[in-house]
């Protein structure tokens, strides 16, 4: 994570890559860019604190039982848990919240679909979780920059150029063949 402040709003930006989340209760910016990748966008409006994650894959194949994590938040199924209990410890009601989604573009019609398995294990987390889905900007074959301004729900997205695409895609594969190196490890059980 990189925090920085943005000097035409002046306001606090924290710049999240994949396996990453934030959650604030400040009145700051979150922001991350965004190709295959999903990036749920979380908040509870009345206790005042929201986040945003950046997961690459759907769910860990390789593990079969409950598993401890840290980094593991490179996953769907580890990266939105960790968002919401994030929440719930700051305050937040589960019956509260509010979700946006975005990403799970095809940015190189060369590469596997993942954005769409990252779609639909999106929805179907949030549907099976019995969450409300607010809105959304997902698919399609754009790379987007999203900027979210938790307290307030604000969502802003960019659709970047085409030119971004193979930048985009390099830097998805290198982190695919990384974490795909990496055991799936840490301090949090799911259960």
């Amino acid at each position: 994570m990189q925090k920085s402040v943005d000097p035409a709003e002046g306001i606090t930006t924290t710049k999240i890559l994949p396996g990453e989340f934030y959650i604030t209760k400040e009145n700051e910016r979150i922001e991350t860019v965004l190709g295959s990748c999903i990036a749920a966008c979380v908040r509870d409006p009345i206790a005042g604190v929201g986040g945003m994650n950046h997961f690459m894959l759907p769910v860990d194949k390789n593990t079969a039982r409950a598993t401890e994590v840290s980094n593991a938040n490179r996953y769907g199924n580890y990266a939105m848990e960790n968002l919401v209990n994030a929440l719930l410890s700051s305050g937040a009601k589960r019956e509260r919240l509010e979700f946006k989604l975005f990403g799970g573009g095809r940015i190189m019609s060369s590469m596997t679909n993942i954005g769409w398995y990252n779609i639909g294990f999106a929805f179907d987390y949030i549907y099976t979780e019995g969450f409300k889905l607010v809105s959304q900007d997902i698919g399609d074959i754009y790379p987007r920059k999203v900027l979210y301004y938790p307290i307030t729900g604000r969502v802003r997205v960019r659709r970047l150029n085409a030119m971004h695409n193979q930048s985009l895609a390099d830097q998805e594969n290198s982190y695919i063949n990384t974490i795909e190196s990496k055991p799936v490890e840490g301090d949090v059980e799911l259960f």
